[in-house]
């Protein structure tokens, strides 16, 4: 599978072209991409500005020698990649896995275009089964974690190690929602937006144009 998570990545650098503005996503299958697009920057000159969706996608990117600028320095971004934790068929999608949630979605925000690349068990029908993240600020995250618990979303802080809460690059908690099935994204997403003290959540509804699919026959590109 990681040979096929590589092609996927290949697959996906193979849209950015000169002059482009370039998101470059985080995770397991994301870094393959990047790693290509370094690739491609070192060996055929290829002329692109990065902006990274983590610190840990800051790091690899500068090691590769690819020329970055923060969100804020650029007016928008032509195309991001990213990987995803869930895709449906609809391509709205659950991220936030690694922790890097509120980074790719201020990224795929002031994005043109952007694709998704998964392998072929982020694909599924109904979303749910993996836990939604929700970045939430320090204060006040166990009045929300109580929230949620009322409301019956199974919540869990995510830990970094046995007792610490896990702090995200932004210095926010993580509370993951062990919803099993999302019936309707839309409405949960407008319902966690309007919640006091949450920062964001790894919802992402109607950004997606394509998602390439690494599965055990090949690469699949899916287009809406």
């Amino acid at each position: 599978m990681e040979n096929l998570k590589k092609q996927v990545g290949i697959e996906a650098a193979k849209f950015v072209n000169d002059g482009m503005i370039v998101g470059l996503g985080t995770g397991s299958t994301a870094k393959y991409f990047v790693e290509e697009i370094g690739r491609r920057v070192a060996e055929e000159g290829l002329n692109i500005v990065g902006v990274t969706t983590s610190n840990v996608t800051f790091d690899l990117a500068q090691s590769l020698n690819i020329p970055l600028k923060s969100i804020d320095e650029v007016e928008y971004v032509d195309l991001t990649v990213d990987g995803a934790d869930e895709v449906d068929p609809k391509f709205n999608g659950i991220k936030g896995g690694g922790a890097a949630l509120l980074m790719e979605k201020i990224v795929a925000t002031y994005s043109n275009d952007c694709i998704w690349i998964v392998d072929g068990s982020k694909t599924v029908e109904t979303l749910g089964k993996f836990p939604l993240p929700v970045e939430v600020v320090p204060y006040g995250a166990r009045r929300l974690l109580a929230k949620f618990e009322d409301k019956g979303y199974n919540p869990q802080m995510r830990l970094n190690g046995a007792d610490d809460y896990l702090v995200t690059d932004m210095g926010h908690y993580i509370i993951d929602l062990h919803l099993e099935k999302i019936e309707d994204s839309y409405a949960l997403a407008d319902e966690l937006d309007n919640t006091v003290g949450v920062v964001e959540h790894g919802l992402f509804n109607d950004m997606i144009s394509k998602v390439i699919v690494a599965r055990e026959t090949g690469v699949e590109i899916l287009e809406k």
